[in-house]
């Protein structure tokens, strides 16, 4: 997962509101139990994966949760004592006590996997769209020292990652291989001596007295506005969609709820309009 240089308008946008477009996004999912309405945010999340010009990287990220959502699926069932429909009778399972999948915990548990795969989505749109500089410079004003840690911290991630790729390289050069614990002390050693060289370094350069910079003034873009205006409004229609019931679906003791009512249908398509709505103004991007 790394930042992916593109032409689109939530790439022009700055760090702040594309992230909060993003969290609108994951807000919604993780209040929202309708199937339905589920469905047209994973429509919204392809629309807005599109747009950013990163539907592969979107893709890509379902290798990684669409088993987790399988496993989840079939993990609630075997432990929840939820439900009416019985599918069938395991018996006495010891300290698992007595399994009697049902079917509402089946489906609940696909919902839970759903909701998870999606919340992965958008985080790999997160990561594809948003640069990750922009943002820690966008936390400068808020708390200097931790914003210069977390940058020094991403920062560190790949050398370490190269440190471990050199040391299994030469560990394929040994007729032997070498403890675990002697190459964990070499990975956790080298660390600690990155460290003290970068403290000694940022010291040296007078970060130890460094205070926080002033804020820039510099104008909002239309890209700026749009993306925070539909985090605002996918947030608050997620909001106002819970608390009014727009779209009630509940699984325990069974299924009832409206899945395809015209408040649902409305809500579900208010949804994909307000994700797409910012991709429409592409002024002021290079193609």
């Amino acid at each position: 997962m790394s930042y992916l240089t593109r032409a689109s308008p939530l790439h022009a946008a700055r760090a702040a509101p594309a992230s909060a477009y993003c969290a609108a996004l994951v807000t919604a999912i993780l209040l929202t139990h309708n199937p339905l309405v589920l469905g047209a945010l994973a429509v919204a999340i392809a629309t807005a994966a599109a747009g950013a010009r990163a539907p592969g990287r979107v893709a890509r990220s379902l290798y990684l949760s669409l088993p987790m959502a399988l496993v989840v699926a079939l993990i609630n069932p075997l432990v929840s004592r939820n439900g009416l429909t019985v599918l069938a009778r395991f018996g006495d399972w010891g300290p698992f006590g007595q399994v009697d999948p049902t079917l509402e915990a089946l489906a609940y548990g696909a919902m839970f996997g759903l909701q998870l795969a999606l919340t992965v989505a958008v985080c790999a749109l997160w990561s594809a769209a948003i640069d990750p500089d922009a943002l820690l410079r966008s936390l400068r004003r808020v708390s200097f020292r931790s914003a210069l840690t977390a940058t020094l911290a991403t920062r560190m991630v790949p050398l370490l990652a190269f440190d471990a790729q050199r040391i299994a390289e030469a560990q394929r050069t040994r007729r032997r291989p070498a403890p675990r614990t002697l190459i964990a002390r070499a990975i956790t050693t080298n660390a600690l001596d990155r460290a003290l060289d970068i403290a000694a370094t940022l010291e040296v350069r007078g970060y130890a007295s460094a205070s926080a910079p002033r804020a820039a003034r510099a104008p909002r873009s239309r890209h700026d506005l749009a993306f925070a205006g539909a985090a605002a409004a996918i947030a608050a229609l997620a909001l106002i969609t819970v608390l009014l019931g727009l779209a009630p679906f509940d699984f325990y003791p069974t299924f009832h709820g409206s899945l395809a009512s015209a408040r649902t249908e409305a809500v579900s398509l208010a949804f994909v309009v307000l994700a797409a709505a910012p991709f429409g103004q592409r002024r002021g991007i290079e193609r």
